[in-house]
């Protein structure tokens, strides 16, 4: 069975929550390049900013991953990127985390919001704890968001509640649900974006060039859309009846 396409004429504002400078660009970026291209407002929201990535010492690195991410949003059409200052590796789960995510949910008042995964195994292994920690704050955070009496020091500042409809998570693997066609410009601006993180893959021995890998990636998800190139999602309509 062929996937759908992900019903991009609903989205408006998308906000992307993710641990690490570079965890969009892994192949994701291409479906953002889509997104910008068709004037939908995409925002970033980094917990961290990856000090602990690299040998250099973490307010160096800190410094330095801040800048390749800023060059990679450009190419991919995001004037939105906030990064916040929880301690790279050391990322936890817990209310100071959600009331964060929830935070910048109210402000950016996203239709959409893209969170990665939140189990320990991915289709490459092991997921990183920090991903896990991110990908599981950010599903409750959402809820969150909606409800005026979690954080209501945030209503209070003039953040009113705000409910989004749709939650995006990484589709790689069986448990894709859509897809987006990126073939073309959007996975030539994908690569390019992980490009970016110049000085941070060169710190990665034997990591391989982003046109090497990326494109590959992108094929499979096209075999699964019945399109060239394609990323995948699992995309839970928020708004949607429950089945009983």
């Amino acid at each position: 069975m062929t996937l759908p396409a992900l019903p991009e004429e609903t989205f408006r504002r998308v906000l992307c929550v993710v641990a690490h400078p570079d965890d969009m660009e892994y192949g994701t970026s291409a479906a953002i390049a889509r997104w910008t291209a068709r004037n939908i407002e995409v925002g970033y929201l980094l917990l961290t900013a990856g000090e602990a990535g690299m040998p250099n010492p973490p307010e160096e690195t800190a410094r330095l991953r801040a800048a390749e991410q800023q060059a990679a949003c450009a190419v991919v059409g995001v004037e939105h990127l906030t990064i916040l200052g929880h301690p790279d590796g050391h990322l936890v789960y817990g209310l100071d985390l959600r009331r964060d995510i929830c935070r910048e949910i109210r402000r950016f008042k996203p239709d959409v919001v893209f969170g990665s995964s939140f189990e320990v195994q991915a289709p490459w292994g092991f997921d990183q704890a920090d991903h896990r920690a991110a990908g599981l704050a950010t599903l409750d955070a959402i809820r969150d968001a909606g409800n005026r009496w979690i954080f209501p020091e945030q209503v209070d500042e003039g953040l009113e509640p705000h409910s989004p409809r749709w939650y995006l998570v990484p589709g790689m693997g069986p448990g894709a649900t859509h897809g987006v066609d990126v073939t073309g410009e959007p996975l030539r601006r994908g690569v390019e974006s992980l490009e970016a993180h110049g000085a941070y893959l060169a710190a990665i021995p034997g990591h391989p060039a982003p046109a090497d890998f990326i494109p590959g990636i992108a094929a499979m998800g096209g075999q699964a859309m019945g399109v060239e190139h394609a990323v995948l999602f699992r995309a839970h309509d928020l708004e949607a009846r429950p089945e009983f």
